[in-house]
């Protein structure tokens, strides 16, 4: 198998390394860079200098796409900046790639139709790479609620708090894509993991309200907290977002008729009141298995023996959501969107 990634940041190297831990010498990797910064950017999130990045992952390196898709990849890993998603995906899907594409989709709905029938089109398969989908203890959340043990949900809550300065500590936070508008920065896309949970365990938004800013003395010209409810198909759910907290969060409560459900993905426990006969905690569950999971479930995806989990669809929805909690934010308007 050939597959291109586009772009060799944290993530992209990130990727490079799992396809190699999955297929070994069998995957041939190629790179599109803009850049081509050499270091490596270590799985513990740290510069090194000392070590080639190309030659350490074993990529052949193209500065020109479409000298890289005339080599015909069966997928292109889409890990460039949010702002040149669509092009690098509309060009690949019409070269008949693959595709995996990094959170978040794109900047804004521009493009996503056209991907959508070329994608169709073509008959390929397309998946957004939102890896907190594959926590196992999220993935036992979405198990309860599908075979409905929680009865009626009469609340919903998902806290995201992190440190931006913290997020990638070799680089400088504030030229980051996180911190820069242009680049679709702000803590909505930059964590729109947290409207994908919602989405994918409780439904389609059909109503949204917001309110949040610029609340921290970071250096940004981009939301940084957010408070947003969705109005969904099976609950009402509270998204609640910031990038100025040193105190780590990344929390699920579900407030059923029957059962109260906590879930946290950072120290992975999960817990229900009254309790389950088998209750769930992965303490030493180490991160990448998530980044893991979803390349090997891609892969099979595209040979046919899966079908995409996310697919682009429910990227596109995910990104209407969190593009308007952002316009709710900006103008204090309640948004409401088509039924999925």
């Amino acid at each position: 198998m050939r597959i291109l990634i586009a772009g060799l940041g944290a993530v992209g190297q990130r990727h490079a390394r799992n396809l190699r831990a999955l297929r070994g010498d069998t995957v041939e990797l190629l790179a599109y860079r803009q850049r081509g910064l050499k270091h490596v950017v270590t799985p513990e999130l740290q510069r090194d200098d000392s070590r080639d990045v190309e030659s350490e992952l074993g990529v052949r390196t193209f500065g020109d796409l479409d000298d890289a898709l005339a080599l015909r990849p069966d997928a292109v890993f889409v890990c460039n900046t949010t702002n040149r998603h669509m092009e690098v995906a509309q060009r690949a899907a019409e070269a008949g790639c693959h595709l995996f594409i990094e959170k978040p989709l794109a900047l804004s709905l521009e493009g996503v139709e056209q991907l959508r029938t070329t994608v169709l089109r073509n008959g390929l398969t397309a998946m957004i790479g939102c890896q907190w989908r594959f926590h196992p203890c999220a993935r036992r959340l979405f198990q309860l609620i599908d075979v409905g043990l929680f009865g009626q949900i009469r609340a919903a809550e998902i806290e995201y708090a992190e440190y931006l300065p913290d997020w990638h500590p070799y680089e400088d936070y504030r030229v980051t894509w996180p911190a820069r508008a242009e680049m679709g920065g702000g803590v909505v896309l930059a964590h729109i993991h947290d409207y994908d949970l919602a989405h994918w365990l409780f439904g389609a938004a059909r109503r949204v309200r917001a309110t949040g800013g610029k609340f921290s003395d970071l250096e940004l010209k981009v939301e940084d907290t957010v408070d947003a409810t969705l109005e969904s198909r099976l609950a009402t759910v509270r998204v609640r977002q910031t990038f100025a907290s040193r105190d780590i969060k990344r929390r699920i409560t579900v407030t059923g008729q029957r059962h109260i459900a906590t879930v946290d993905l950072v120290t992975g426990t999960f817990r229900t009141e009254p309790p389950l006969a088998s209750p769930m905690d992965r303490p030493d569950y180490d991160r990448n298995q998530m980044f893991l999971a979803e390349a090997s479930h891609f892969l099979a995806a595209v040979e046919g023996r899966e079908k995409s989990l996310i697919p682009l669809d429910d990227g596109i929805a995910v990104l209407r959501t969190a593009l308007a909690v952002k316009q709710s934010v900006r103008t204090g308007a309640t948004i409401e969107l088509a039924e999925a």
